[in-house]
C-alpha cells in the first residue's frame, strides 16, 4: 500500500500541478512532505515496535495510513495537501519498520532471505505498477483517486495481520522511546529540507533559507551528540561499530537517492516532453514490475547461498547502466528503442541490489535490535530520496514552472541522469567491503513456529530457545 502509494503521486504530479497551480517547489514538497514525515519518525516507530509490540504498531500504522490517505483525496489546496502528505508519511514510518522487523522474528534463518526477497519484490512490484496504476485512475477521473483507493487496502491489511500475523518485541527493551532525539532528528531533516527546496526560489542568502538551514544542521549535531551519550540510544551506535553494517546503509543512502530523483523526473518526463498520457507513462514501466515480480525472491535466495557481495556491487552498476541508457528518452524518441532497454536494465539492478542489501543490513544487526535495525535502514533510504529530490531539480536548473516546457526539463533530466548514475557507481563501489558470510545460517531452527497472535517474548511461560533466537 504505502509503495504503491508513493509511485502514484509521481504520475500524479502533472495533474496535481495543473489543477492546484503549483510550481517545483510545491511539487517537491508533495513528495518531500511524505518523506520528510517517514525519514524522521521511522527509527522512533521501530523502536516503539521492539518495545509495544511490533504487530501492533504496525497495525496502528497502517490504519493511521488509510485515514491520512483519505485527506489527501479531499485536499482542496497545495498547503493542504503537503500537511496531509505530512501526516501520511507519520503512518508510513509507523507500519513500515514493523513489516520487515516482523518477517525477521518470525521467518527462520533458512528461508528468511527469501521472505525478505519476496518482501522487496512485492514492494517493488508495487512500486512499479504504481505508475500504471496511477495514470490509469489519474486518467479515469482524477489524481485524488490515488489516494481514496488506500483506505479500503488499509482494512484489508489490518484484518490480515491481526488474524494471521505472531505479535513480537524485544525482551530486553525498557523504558520509554526517545522522544527528544526523535524530535530533534525530525527538526533537523527540516531544516535542512526546508533550506534546500526553497532556496532556488527564494535565494540563498535569504533570511528564512538561513534560519532553515542553521537549526537544522544544529538539530542534527544535538541529535548526534544525544545519541552518543545515551544508556537507551534512539540509534544506537554499537550498530554501526559492525563494518557491513555501516557500509550497507552507505550504499541504501547513495542507491535511493538515486533512485528516487530519477522516478521522480521520468514520469515528468514522459508526460511533458514525449507527450505521453498518464497510462501511458505508467505502462511504459511494466518491464520492471515483471523483472521484479520474477527476480527479486530469487535474487534474495541467491545472496543466502552465495553471500550479498558480488549482488551489492552489481546491482548499483546495472543502475548505473540503466540511467546512462534513459539520457536517450527524450521528444521523438521511440518507446522500442530507447524506453524499453533502458528500463529493462533498471529493473535488473533493482532486482539484484534491493532484497540483499535489505537482508544484509538486518542479519548484521543483533536479532533484539531487528526493528531499529529496519527503522534505521529505511530511515536512510527516505532521507536519501528526501535530499535527492530537495537538491536535483535545482541542480538540473528546473525552479519555478519550468518542468512545463519540454526543452528545459529534458535538459535537465539528462543532467540528473548523470548525477544519479555516479551516485549508484559509488554505492556499488562500498559494497566491495561487506562481509560476506555476513548471511549465513549457523543456528539451524527446525521447530514449529509459533500460533498466530503467540509473542516470542512476551507470552506467558519461557519460550524455547529456538524461537529466542
Amino acid at each position: 500500500m504505502a509503495m504503491l502509494d508513493g509511485t502514484i503521486v509521481n504520475v500524479a504530479l502533472p495533474r496535481i500541478g495543473a489543477e492546484l497551480h503549483a510550481s517545483v517547489a510545491g511539487l517537491q514538497w508533495v513528495l518531500d512532505g511524505y518523506l520528510l514525515a517517514l525519514a524522521s519518525l521511522i527509527l522512533v516507530a521501530g523502536s516503539l515496535g521492539d518495545r509495544y509490540g511490533r504487530r501492533r504498531v504496525f497495525t496502528v500504522g497502517v490504519v493511521w495510513f488509510g485515514a491520512a490517505s483519505l485527506l489527501c483525496g479531499l485536499a482542496v489546496s497545495m498547503p493542504m495537501l503537503v500537511a496531509t502528505r505530512v501526516l501520511q508519511g507519520i503512518g508510513g514510518a509507523l507500519l513500515t519498520p514493523g513489516s520487515l522487523a516482523i518477517l525477521q522474528s518470525a521467518f527462520v534463518p533458512e528461508v528468511r532471505a527469501r521472505a525478505i526477497g519476496a518482501w522487496s519484490g512485492l514492494g517493488g512490484l508495487a512500486a512499479a505498477v504504481g505508475p500504471l496504476v496511477g495514470g490509469a485512475l489519474v486518467q479515469a477521473w482524477s489524481w485524488r483517486l490515488g489516494f481514496l483507493i488506500n483506505p479500503p487496502l488499509a482494512l484489508v491489511c489490518v484484518w490480515l495481520a491481526r488474524r494471521y500475523v505472531p505479535e513480537s518485541c524485544d525482551e530486553t527493551s525498557g523504558g520509554r522511546p526517545d522522544v527528544l532525539a526523535a524530535a530533534l532528528g525530525a527538526l533537523g531533516l527540516a531544516g535542512v529540507t526546508a533550506a534546500l527546496v526553497e532556496a532556488p526560489s527564494r535565494g540563498i542568502v535569504t533570511p528564512f533559507v538561513l534560519v532553515a538551514a542553521g537549526a537544522g544542521v544544529a538539530a542534527l549535531i544535538a541529535f548526534v551528540l544525544l545519541q552518543r551519550r545515551s544508556a537507551d540510544p534512539l540509534v544506537p551506535p554499537s550498530l554501526f561499530a559492525d563494518r557491513t553494517f555501516t557500509l550497507a546503509n552507505g550504499l541504501t543512502l547513495v542507491v535511493y537517492a538515486a533512485l528516487g530523483a530519477v522516478l521522480m523526473l521520468l514520469v515528468l518526463q514522459l508526460q511533458v516532453s514525449l507527450g505521453y498520457s498518464p497510462t501511458e507513462a505508467g505502462a511504459a514501466g511494466l518491464p520492471i514490475t515483471v523483472i521484479m515480480l520474477l527476480l527479486s525472491g530469487r535474487s534474495g535466495g541467491l545472496a543466502q547461498r552465495i553471500g550479498p557481495r558480488a549482488q551489492l556491487v552489481a546491482g548499483p552498476m546495472l543502475l548505473a547502466g540503466g540511467m546512462l541508457l534513459l539520457t536517450r528518452v527524450a521528444p521523438g524518441a521511440s518507446y522500442v528503442g530507447a524506453v524499453l532497454p533502458a528500463v529493462v536494465v533498471f529493473g535488473l539492478g533493482l532486482a539484484t541490489v534491493v532484497a540483499p542489501v535489505t537482508a544484509t543490513v538486518l542479519a548484521a544487526a543483533p536479532q533484539e535490535r531487528a526493528g531499529v535495525a529496519s527503522g534505521v535502514n529505511n530511515a536512510v533510504a527516505r532521507t536519501g530520496s528526501l535530499l535527492a529530490i530537495a537538491t536535483l531539480p535545482a541542480v538540473a536548473g528546473l525552479t519555478g514552472a519550468a518542468y512545463t516546457d519540454p526543452v528545459a526539463l529534458t535538459a535537465g533530466w539528462r543532467l540528473s541522469l548523470l548525477v544519479c548514475a555516479g551516485l549508484a557507481v559509488f554505492g556499488g563501489l562500498l559494497a566491495v567491503g561487506v562481509r560476506n558470510s555476513v548471511l549465513s545460517v549457523e543456528h539451524p531452527m527446525v521447530e514449529e513456529n509459533p500460533e498466530p497472535g503467540e509473542c516470542l517474548h512476551c507470552s506467558v511461560g519461557e519460550p524455547p530457545t529456538h524461537l529466542r533466537a
